[in-house]
């Protein structure tokens, strides 16, 4: 597929996803967040040869939320009362969207520049590993149009940062700077913004030059925070079972023997 609103580069087993409407600061139109689905869907499926994902933004913004402009998120459909349901977008674009970033069969690398605002919040949020430039921060800008938090937000937020801390990003709309998403445990990292994109591919490259077993990981950590206790035991002794059986598996342990680095393949 030719993208016009997204660039996919292949760097040493990496998938580099570029949002690409820097005019907007990326904003999450329409054909944008189509474009990203095929993408994910794209790697999920194995047509993107990947073993991790980096996702960033072209340009001075990593995506500067839904694009009301052009018939995002708001939504142009009416309802039975004669007024636009703008949660119909989130049915059949985004919450799809969203759901193919979680659940990934590679680690997601998010690498954000400039403004990660309303559902680019939640792109940002959405990655294994998070950078962030000096200059980057996140919003959630619900609240300035009279709308809800979405794209995953209210669901993220509050296992990440605690209650209190979400209520503050969702009532008061305030932004939440690099430092302060550091200090709170929005990212991993923050670097100068020179250097994000680099940092970032270099973190994927790590993560591509891993086991499969990684895969199976990030699904592990991302189900935790819905299980029981009982249920993640379970989830454990699943995950083993397919990790075992892998050639990675069986690299890892001769190499522990011979005490050498190990040189897994991903499968």
């Amino acid at each position: 597929m030719d993208y016009s609103k997204i660039k996919v580069e292949l760097v040493d087993g990496v998938a580099v996803v570029i949002m690409n409407d820097p005019g907007s600061m990326n904003a999450a139109g329409l054909e944008l967040a189509g474009e990203l689905a095929h993408a994910f869907r794209s790697i999920a499926g194995g047509q993107i040869k990947a073993r991790a994902v980096v996702l960033t933004g072209e340009g001075r913004g990593f995506c500067s939320g839904a694009n009301l402009s052009g018939g995002g998120a708001a939504g142009r459909e009416l309802d039975v009362d004669g007024k636009p349901d703008a949660g119909n977008a989130l049915d059949s674009v985004y919450n799809p969207l969203v759901t193919l970033i979680k659940n990934c069969p590679v680690p997601v690398v998010t690498a954000v520049n400039g403004a990660a605002a309303g559902i680019g919040c939640s792109f940002g949020l959405l990655g294994d590993y998070i950078l962030v430039g000096e200059s980057g921060y996140f919003l959630q800008a619900f609240r300035r149009i009279g709308l809800v938090p979405d794209g995953g937000s209210t669901y993220l937020l509050p296992r990440m940062i605690g209650r209190a801390r979400a209520m503050e990003m969702a009532l008061m709309g305030d932004k939440i700077g690099a430092a302060k998403a550091l200090e709170w445990g929005l990212c991993n990292r923050v670097v100068a913004d020179a250097e994000l994109r680099d940092a970032a591919i270099e973190v994927a490259k790590q993560l591509a030059n891993g086991p499969a077993s990684l895969g199976l990981i990030r699904q592990l950590i991302w189900d935790s925070q819905d299980n029981t206790w009982g249920e993640q035991l379970q989830a454990e002794r699943r995950a083993q079972k397919v990790a075992g059986k892998t050639d990675d598996f069986i690299e890892g342990v001769s190499a522990f023997l011979q005490k050498r680095p190990a040189a897994f393949k991903g499968a």
